[in-house]
């Protein structure tokens, strides 16, 4: 049987306006791709960290997952270091998940302008760690 560690599966989004809604949107699309991606269950889920670029505070990422009924998720909201240049209006996440899954088969999403964070893991429309 394979022992199951603990993963950490990347992932990021851009929106286009420092607005709750949008926000909250975008973290769900965002999640949902990372499940799927990875054939994720909720149960597997061992805590997730959001963070935002200092342009975004309309609301807390993590209501995003609270309103996907993600009850006994831990989840911690942060912000980003604001670097010059750096990609703006921007959502990260970083899922820790209990897993047999190897690094290799892990799967981390960027979707919309947040693909520039991390071109070197693009392969088509699959991302490899």
């Amino acid at each position: 049987m394979p022992s199951v560690s603990l993963r950490g599966i990347r992932g990021a989004i851009d929106v286009s306006a420092n607005d709750a809604h949008e926000i909250l949107e975008a973290t769900k699309e965002l999640l949902q791709e990372m499940l799927q991606k990875n054939s994720i269950v909720k149960e597997e889920i061992a805590a997730i960290i959001f963070s935002m670029t200092a342009d975004l505070n309309a609301v807390f990422p993590a209501k995003a997952a609270r309103q996907m009924g993600w009850t006994y998720v831990p989840l911690f909201d942060t912000s980003e270091i604001n670097v010059p240049g750096s990609l703006s209006r921007c959502i990260r996440v970083l899922m820790l998940i209990n897993s047999t899954r190897t690094p290799e088969e892990i799967r981390h999403v960027y979707l919309r302008g947040a693909v520039v964070l991390r071109e070197d893991l693009q392969t088509g429309d699959e991302y490899t760690y």
